[in-house]
Protein backbone atom coordinates (compact mmCIF):
# COMPACT_ATOMS: atom_id res chain seq x y z
CA UNK A 1 0.00 0.00 0.00
CA UNK A 2 1.44 3.36 -1.01
CA UNK A 3 1.86 6.00 1.74
CA UNK A 4 -0.91 8.55 2.16
CA UNK A 5 -0.23 12.04 0.82
CA UNK A 6 -0.74 15.13 2.95
CA UNK A 7 -2.76 14.61 6.11
CA UNK A 8 -6.17 13.20 6.92
CA UNK A 9 -8.79 15.94 6.77
CA UNK A 10 -11.19 16.58 9.64
CA UNK A 11 -14.16 18.08 7.83
CA UNK A 12 -15.82 15.05 6.28
CA UNK A 13 -18.30 12.28 6.91
CA UNK A 14 -17.91 8.60 6.07
CA UNK A 15 -20.52 7.12 3.73
CA UNK A 16 -21.30 3.51 2.72
CA UNK A 17 -19.04 1.68 0.27
CA UNK A 18 -15.93 3.60 1.33
CA UNK A 19 -17.30 6.90 0.01
CA UNK A 20 -16.80 10.15 1.92
CA UNK A 21 -18.67 13.44 2.02
CA UNK A 22 -16.48 16.53 2.33
CA UNK A 23 -17.96 19.27 4.55
CA UNK A 24 -15.29 21.95 4.05
CA UNK A 25 -17.31 23.88 1.46
CA UNK A 26 -20.88 24.18 0.27
CA UNK A 27 -20.35 21.79 -2.65
CA UNK A 28 -20.43 18.91 -0.15
CA UNK A 29 -18.62 16.66 -2.64
CA UNK A 30 -19.35 12.97 -2.25
CA UNK A 31 -16.11 11.29 -3.22
CA UNK A 32 -15.60 7.66 -4.12
CA UNK A 33 -12.52 5.64 -3.31
CA UNK A 34 -9.40 6.90 -5.15
CA UNK A 35 -11.31 9.94 -6.40
CA UNK A 36 -10.63 13.65 -5.79
CA UNK A 37 -13.10 16.44 -5.06
CA UNK A 38 -13.67 19.34 -7.43
CA UNK A 39 -11.15 21.49 -5.53
CA UNK A 40 -8.35 19.16 -6.58
CA UNK A 41 -6.70 18.85 -3.17
CA UNK A 42 -9.12 16.78 -1.06
CA UNK A 43 -9.46 13.13 -2.04
CA UNK A 44 -10.57 9.72 -0.86
CA UNK A 45 -7.78 7.34 0.13
CA UNK A 46 -9.01 3.99 1.42
CA UNK A 47 -12.25 5.45 2.74
CA UNK A 48 -10.61 8.45 4.43
CA UNK A 49 -10.57 12.04 3.19
CA UNK A 50 -7.03 13.30 2.72
CA UNK A 51 -5.99 16.94 2.46
CA UNK A 52 -3.27 16.34 -0.12
CA UNK A 53 -2.04 19.94 -0.06
CA UNK A 54 -1.41 20.01 3.70
CA UNK A 55 1.99 21.64 4.17
CA UNK A 56 2.43 22.58 0.51
CA UNK A 57 2.70 26.36 -0.01
CA UNK A 58 2.54 27.27 -3.70
CA UNK A 59 2.87 31.03 -3.09
CA UNK A 60 4.11 33.18 -0.23
CA UNK A 61 4.36 36.98 -0.23
CA UNK A 62 4.59 39.84 2.22
CA UNK A 63 1.65 42.15 1.48
CA UNK A 64 0.03 45.23 3.00
CA UNK A 65 -3.23 44.20 4.61
CA UNK A 66 -4.94 46.87 2.49
CA UNK A 67 -4.29 44.65 -0.55
CA UNK A 68 -6.66 41.94 0.72
CA UNK A 69 -8.59 44.36 0.95
CA UNK A 70 -9.05 44.77 4.68
CA UNK A 71 -8.94 48.44 5.58
CA UNK A 72 -10.98 48.55 8.77
CA UNK A 73 -8.76 45.95 10.46
CA UNK A 74 -5.17 46.48 11.66
CA UNK A 75 -4.45 49.32 9.20
CA UNK A 76 -0.92 49.67 7.93
CA UNK A 77 0.06 46.16 9.00
CA UNK A 78 1.95 43.62 6.92
CA UNK A 79 0.71 40.09 6.36
CA UNK A 80 2.43 36.95 5.16
CA UNK A 81 0.08 35.74 2.41
CA UNK A 82 0.07 32.03 1.60
CA UNK A 83 -1.87 29.67 -0.65
CA UNK A 84 -2.01 26.08 -1.76
CA UNK A 85 -3.07 24.91 -5.20
CA UNK A 86 -6.73 24.21 -6.01
CA UNK A 87 -10.07 25.96 -5.53
CA UNK A 88 -13.75 25.15 -5.07
CA UNK A 89 -14.76 27.76 -7.67
CA UNK A 90 -14.11 27.78 -11.42
CA UNK A 91 -13.99 31.51 -12.08
CA UNK A 92 -13.41 32.28 -15.75
CA UNK A 93 -11.80 35.63 -14.86
CA UNK A 94 -9.51 34.37 -12.07
CA UNK A 95 -6.38 36.50 -11.69
CA UNK A 96 -4.71 33.67 -9.75
CA UNK A 97 -5.66 30.88 -12.15
CA UNK A 98 -2.10 29.51 -12.24
CA UNK A 99 -2.55 28.77 -8.52
CA UNK A 100 -6.25 28.17 -8.00
CA UNK A 101 -7.06 26.24 -11.17
CA UNK A 102 -3.95 24.08 -10.99
CA UNK A 103 -5.03 20.51 -10.23
CA UNK A 104 -1.61 19.34 -9.11
CA UNK A 105 -0.25 19.10 -5.59
CA UNK A 106 2.76 21.39 -5.80
CA UNK A 107 4.58 23.86 -3.61
CA UNK A 108 7.28 24.34 -1.01
CA UNK A 109 7.09 22.04 2.02
CA UNK A 110 6.23 24.19 5.04
CA UNK A 111 5.06 23.00 8.44
CA UNK A 112 2.83 25.35 10.45
CA UNK A 113 5.92 26.31 12.46
CA UNK A 114 7.75 27.12 9.22
CA UNK A 115 4.90 29.40 8.11
CA UNK A 116 4.82 31.29 11.41
CA UNK A 117 8.60 31.61 11.62
CA UNK A 118 8.73 32.95 8.06
CA UNK A 119 6.06 35.53 8.88
CA UNK A 120 8.02 36.67 11.91
CA UNK A 121 11.32 36.69 9.99
CA UNK A 122 9.94 39.18 7.48
CA UNK A 123 8.30 41.42 10.06
CA UNK A 124 4.68 40.48 9.33
CA UNK A 125 2.00 41.28 11.88
CA UNK A 126 -0.30 38.52 10.69
CA UNK A 127 -0.91 35.71 8.21
CA UNK A 128 -3.36 35.93 5.30
CA UNK A 129 -4.72 32.77 3.69
CA UNK A 130 -5.47 33.92 0.17
CA UNK A 131 -4.93 33.63 -3.62
CA UNK A 132 -7.06 30.46 -3.67
CA UNK A 133 -10.05 29.62 -1.46
CA UNK A 134 -8.62 28.95 2.02
CA UNK A 135 -11.58 26.89 3.22
CA UNK A 136 -10.41 23.98 1.09
CA UNK A 137 -7.19 23.79 3.12
CA UNK A 138 -8.77 24.94 6.37
CA UNK A 139 -7.22 22.23 8.55
CA UNK A 140 -3.76 23.41 7.50
CA UNK A 141 -4.75 27.07 7.91
CA UNK A 142 -6.10 26.30 11.39
CA UNK A 143 -2.88 24.59 12.47
CA UNK A 144 -0.85 27.55 11.17
CA UNK A 145 -3.27 30.04 12.70
CA UNK A 146 -3.24 28.60 16.21
CA UNK A 147 0.56 28.74 16.27
CA UNK A 148 0.46 32.24 14.81
CA UNK A 149 -1.74 33.46 17.65
CA UNK A 150 0.66 31.93 20.17
CA UNK A 151 3.35 34.19 18.67
CA UNK A 152 1.16 37.30 18.75
CA UNK A 153 0.18 37.26 15.06
CA UNK A 154 -3.37 37.63 13.72
CA UNK A 155 -5.01 35.56 10.96
CA UNK A 156 -7.23 36.66 8.06
CA UNK A 157 -9.00 34.90 5.18
CA UNK A 158 -9.67 36.20 1.70
CA UNK A 159 -12.63 33.96 0.93
CA UNK A 160 -15.43 33.45 -1.54
CA UNK A 161 -17.66 32.62 1.43
CA UNK A 162 -18.92 29.38 -0.14
CA UNK A 163 -18.57 27.65 3.20
CA UNK A 164 -20.45 25.49 5.66
CA UNK A 165 -21.37 25.63 9.35
CA UNK A 166 -18.62 23.05 9.86
CA UNK A 167 -15.93 25.24 8.29
CA UNK A 168 -17.14 28.33 10.16
CA UNK A 169 -16.80 26.39 13.41
CA UNK A 170 -13.14 25.75 12.56
CA UNK A 171 -12.63 29.43 11.63
CA UNK A 172 -13.79 30.31 15.13
CA UNK A 173 -10.72 28.53 16.54
CA UNK A 174 -8.15 30.85 14.98
CA UNK A 175 -9.49 33.46 12.55
CA UNK A 176 -9.54 37.20 13.32
CA UNK A 177 -10.71 38.75 10.05
CA UNK A 178 -12.24 37.77 6.73
CA UNK A 179 -12.97 39.43 3.42
CA UNK A 180 -15.91 37.74 1.71
CA UNK A 181 -15.67 38.26 -2.04
CA UNK A 182 -18.96 38.46 -3.89
CA UNK A 183 -18.73 38.41 -7.69
CA UNK A 184 -21.21 40.19 -9.93
CA UNK A 185 -23.24 41.14 -6.82
CA UNK A 186 -24.16 37.44 -6.37
CA UNK A 187 -26.56 37.41 -9.30
CA UNK A 188 -27.47 33.75 -9.81
CA UNK A 189 -27.01 33.57 -13.58
CA UNK A 190 -23.58 35.20 -13.27
CA UNK A 191 -22.44 32.72 -10.63
CA UNK A 192 -23.67 29.80 -12.73
CA UNK A 193 -22.09 30.89 -16.00
CA UNK A 194 -18.83 32.47 -14.87
CA UNK A 195 -18.09 30.77 -11.54
CA UNK A 196 -19.53 27.28 -11.91
CA UNK A 197 -21.64 27.63 -8.76
CA UNK A 198 -25.34 26.74 -9.01
CA UNK A 199 -26.59 29.07 -6.26
CA UNK A 200 -24.90 31.87 -4.29
CA UNK A 201 -27.16 31.40 -1.25
CA UNK A 202 -24.48 29.57 0.80
CA UNK A 203 -22.40 32.77 0.77
CA UNK A 204 -25.19 34.69 2.50
CA UNK A 205 -25.69 31.78 4.91
CA UNK A 206 -21.99 31.80 5.75
CA UNK A 207 -22.03 35.50 6.54
CA UNK A 208 -24.92 35.03 8.94
CA UNK A 209 -23.18 32.03 10.52
CA UNK A 210 -20.03 34.12 11.06
CA UNK A 211 -22.10 36.95 12.52
CA UNK A 212 -24.02 34.69 14.90
CA UNK A 213 -21.32 32.22 15.96
CA UNK A 214 -18.02 34.14 15.94
CA UNK A 215 -16.38 37.49 16.64
CA UNK A 216 -14.49 37.56 13.33
CA UNK A 217 -14.11 40.97 11.69
CA UNK A 218 -15.87 40.98 8.29
CA UNK A 219 -15.55 43.15 5.20
CA UNK A 220 -17.36 42.64 1.89
CA UNK A 221 -16.02 42.95 -1.63
CA UNK A 222 -17.95 42.78 -4.89
CA UNK A 223 -16.16 42.31 -8.21
CA UNK A 224 -17.99 44.31 -10.87
CA UNK A 225 -17.57 42.68 -14.28
CA UNK A 226 -18.65 44.90 -17.20
CA UNK A 227 -21.54 43.78 -19.42
CA UNK A 228 -22.25 40.54 -17.54
CA UNK A 229 -21.94 41.35 -13.82
CA UNK A 230 -22.65 45.04 -13.34
CA UNK A 231 -26.41 45.23 -12.81
CA UNK A 232 -27.19 48.02 -10.35
CA UNK A 233 -30.34 46.41 -9.02
CA UNK A 234 -28.40 43.36 -7.89
CA UNK A 235 -25.85 45.65 -6.25
CA UNK A 236 -28.76 47.37 -4.51
CA UNK A 237 -30.13 44.03 -3.33
CA UNK A 238 -26.72 43.04 -1.94
CA UNK A 239 -26.28 46.42 -0.25
CA UNK A 240 -29.72 46.12 1.34
CA UNK A 241 -28.85 42.65 2.68
CA UNK A 242 -25.66 44.01 4.22
CA UNK A 243 -27.47 46.98 5.77
CA UNK A 244 -30.33 44.89 7.14
CA UNK A 245 -28.16 42.11 8.57
CA UNK A 246 -24.95 43.90 9.57
CA UNK A 247 -25.87 47.55 9.87
CA UNK A 248 -24.63 50.72 8.18
CA UNK A 249 -20.99 50.42 9.28
CA UNK A 250 -20.11 47.21 7.43
CA UNK A 251 -17.42 48.13 4.84
CA UNK A 252 -18.09 47.18 1.22
CA UNK A 253 -15.55 47.44 -1.61
CA UNK A 254 -16.61 47.51 -5.26
CA UNK A 255 -13.65 46.16 -7.21
CA UNK A 256 -12.63 46.96 -10.75
CA UNK A 257 -12.40 43.97 -13.09
CA UNK A 258 -9.49 43.58 -15.48
CA UNK A 259 -9.32 40.99 -18.27
CA UNK A 260 -7.68 37.73 -17.26
CA UNK A 261 -7.66 33.94 -17.77
CA UNK A 262 -10.66 32.99 -19.96
CA UNK A 263 -12.21 36.46 -20.13
CA UNK A 264 -9.55 38.40 -22.00
CA UNK A 265 -12.10 39.82 -24.43
CA UNK A 266 -13.83 41.86 -21.71
CA UNK A 267 -12.75 45.44 -20.96
CA UNK A 268 -11.75 46.92 -17.62
CA UNK A 269 -14.75 48.04 -15.60
CA UNK A 270 -15.48 51.68 -16.42
CA UNK A 271 -14.85 53.89 -13.41
CA UNK A 272 -18.25 55.50 -13.99
CA UNK A 273 -19.85 52.07 -13.46
CA UNK A 274 -18.06 51.67 -10.14
CA UNK A 275 -19.13 55.14 -9.07
CA UNK A 276 -22.76 54.23 -9.76
CA UNK A 277 -22.38 51.17 -7.56
CA UNK A 278 -20.88 53.38 -4.86
CA UNK A 279 -23.92 55.65 -5.05
CA UNK A 280 -26.34 52.73 -4.82
CA UNK A 281 -24.68 51.41 -1.66
CA UNK A 282 -24.76 54.87 -0.12
CA UNK A 283 -28.44 55.25 -1.02
CA UNK A 284 -29.12 52.00 0.84
CA UNK A 285 -27.55 53.46 3.96
CA UNK A 286 -24.04 52.01 3.99
CA UNK A 287 -21.58 54.52 5.44
CA UNK A 288 -18.24 53.00 4.45
CA UNK A 289 -18.18 52.28 0.73
CA UNK A 290 -14.95 51.97 -1.24
CA UNK A 291 -13.76 51.50 -4.80
CA UNK A 292 -10.91 49.05 -5.33
CA UNK A 293 -8.26 48.67 -8.06
CA UNK A 294 -8.51 52.38 -8.94
CA UNK A 295 -5.46 54.01 -7.29
CA UNK A 296 -5.89 57.72 -6.75
CA UNK A 297 -9.70 57.71 -6.74
CA UNK A 298 -11.39 59.80 -4.06
CA UNK A 299 -13.47 56.81 -2.93
CA UNK A 300 -10.36 54.97 -1.74
CA UNK A 301 -10.37 57.20 1.35
CA UNK A 302 -12.24 56.68 4.60
CA UNK A 303 -14.57 59.60 5.26
CA UNK A 304 -16.00 60.42 8.67
CA UNK A 305 -19.68 59.52 8.60
CA UNK A 306 -20.53 62.65 10.61
CA UNK A 307 -18.47 65.55 9.25
CA UNK A 308 -17.50 63.90 5.91
CA UNK A 309 -13.84 64.87 6.25
CA UNK A 310 -11.11 62.41 5.28
CA UNK A 311 -9.91 60.47 8.32
CA UNK A 312 -7.73 58.01 6.35
CA UNK A 313 -6.22 59.24 3.11
CA UNK A 314 -5.06 56.43 0.82
CA UNK A 315 -3.43 55.97 -2.53
CA UNK A 316 -3.58 52.36 -3.60
CA UNK A 317 -2.30 50.35 -0.63
CA UNK A 318 -0.53 53.35 0.93
CA UNK A 319 -1.89 55.31 3.88
CA UNK A 320 -0.88 58.92 3.33
CA UNK A 321 -2.77 60.66 6.18
CA UNK A 322 -4.19 59.45 9.46
CA UNK A 323 -6.66 61.89 10.99
CA UNK A 324 -7.84 59.93 14.03
CA UNK A 325 -6.84 60.04 17.68
CA UNK A 326 -5.63 57.15 19.84
CA UNK A 327 -9.22 55.88 20.17
CA UNK A 328 -9.82 56.02 16.39
CA UNK A 329 -12.11 59.02 16.71
CA UNK A 330 -12.20 61.69 14.00
CA UNK A 331 -9.88 64.55 14.98
CA UNK A 332 -12.24 67.05 13.34
CA UNK A 333 -15.52 66.18 15.10
CA UNK A 334 -14.84 63.35 17.57
CA UNK A 335 -16.97 60.73 15.80
CA UNK A 336 -15.94 57.12 16.49
CA UNK A 337 -14.71 55.42 13.31
CA UNK A 338 -15.32 51.62 13.20
CA UNK A 339 -11.72 50.58 12.53
CA UNK A 340 -10.23 47.77 14.62
CA UNK A 341 -6.66 48.37 15.69
CA UNK A 342 -4.40 51.37 15.45
CA UNK A 343 -2.05 52.22 12.64
CA UNK A 344 1.30 50.54 13.25
CA UNK A 345 3.81 52.72 15.18
CA UNK A 346 6.34 54.22 12.79
CA UNK A 347 4.21 53.09 9.85
CA UNK A 348 6.15 53.04 6.62
CA UNK A 349 5.10 51.43 3.37
CA UNK A 350 7.98 49.09 2.71
CA UNK A 351 8.85 47.40 -0.52
CA UNK A 352 6.82 44.20 -0.52
CA UNK A 353 8.58 41.15 -1.86
CA UNK A 354 8.20 37.44 -2.54
CA UNK A 355 9.34 35.18 0.27
CA UNK A 356 9.07 31.45 0.93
Amino acid sequence: MRPLLGKEAELYEKLPNDKVKCTACARYCEIGKDQIGLCGIRGNENGKLQLYAYGKVISGHIDPIEKKPLIHYQPGSKVYSIATTGCNWLCKYCQNSDISQRRKIEGVDMTPDDVVNTAIKYGAHGIAYTYNEPSIFIEYARDCGIKAREKGLFNVFVSNGYDTPESVAVMKEFLDGITVDFKGSAEKEFTRKFIGVPDPQPIFDTLLEIRDKTKIHVEITDLIVPKVGDDLEHARKLSKFIYDEFGPEMPIHFLRFHPDYKMMEYPDTPIETLEKHYQVAREEGLKYVYLGNVPGHKFEHTYCSECNKIVVNRHGFNIREWNMDEKNCCVFCGNQIPIEGKIQPGYKQDRFQFVS
